[in-house]
């Protein structure tokens, strides 16, 4: 029970922090997908940087188990995916947490994007078999499948830093982060 009252606390307060720093509006996204405010922009370098200090640092004092990390496996699937994905997101200027929030903030047209998102779910799941089928290469590994940066310390998964300690690793990118977050200007001029 723990579990779960922390899990809706967790997404609730992320929830929260998404729309008020304005995700839940497409307009907000699409002119940061434009360079024409990127406030949004340097919020989600920061997040990330943050939060992936944390996450290692919790990690290398074993606050974390181990076993609650996944990695998504590289193959051609995943670049097509990201590909339809960002082409989704540039159109609608929702991804799937976004359009909850929009939902949360009352925007009528986040429904869509998520009656959108369950139906190609749904179709992308009863045509599974038939991709897999018809085109094998697009679902083979490649760059090593399940790879990180930084040794994660879960041993299924290899990394890319080899004998570098992973909380130094995990420092320096997020430090790379959060230092393209304060450098990032509010707009280009384009």
């Amino acid at each position: 029970m723990n579990t779960l009252f922390l899990a809706i606390l967790t997404g609730g307060l992320f929830g929260f922090v998404l729309h008020r720093v304005g995700a839940g509006n497409p307009q907000n996204l699409i002119n940061m997908l434009r360079l024409q405010d990127l406030h949004l922009a340097k919020v989600i370098l920061l997040a990330i940087g943050f939060s992936s200090l944390i996450l290692f640092a919790l990690l290398a004092t074993g606050t974390i188990n181990d076993s609650h990390i996944s990695i998504k496996a590289a193959y051609g699937g995943v670049i097509i995916g990201g590909l339809i994905f960002g082409i989704g997101f540039a159109i609608a200027g929702y991804c799937p947490g976004t359009c909850l929030v929009g939902v949360g903030g009352g925007r009528k047209d986040a429904l869509f994007f998520i009656v959108g998102g369950l139906l190609g779910a749904v179709l992308f799941t009863l045509s599974y078999g038939w991709l897999v089928d018809s085109f094998p290469g697009v679902f083979a590994n490649m760059a090593g499948g399940k790879v990180t940066v930084a040794n994660t310390g879960v041993e299924k998964f290899g990394d890319l830093t080899g004998n570098l300690p992973a909380f130094g690793v995990a420092g320096a990118i997020a430090v790379v982060f959060m230092l393209g977050a304060w450098m990032l200007p509010k707009k280009f001029n384009i």
